[in-house]
């Protein structure tokens, strides 16, 4: 947790996401669910960007 992620890019793990401005400051806003292979979701305003704020704990997204 704390790599800051782009809209759009592959979700690198399955968890809760949530959407900071774009110097890392919270931007307000619900948390989002990412699931690993998939696009991360966009955001609001142009240069935001998404951090994990909680990982999936079912090993979902994990690899074996």
């Amino acid at each position: 947790m704390g790599q800051l992620h782009k809209p759009g890019e592959i979700a690198p793990r399955s968890g809760q996401v949530k959407i900071v401005g774009p110097r890392g400051g919270d931007a307000g806003g619900a948390e989002r669910t990412v699931v690993k292979g998939e696009r991360i979701p966009p955001t609001p305003e142009p240069g935001q960007r998404l951090i994990y704020v909680d990982y999936a704990k079912n090993n979902a997204g994990k690899g074996k």
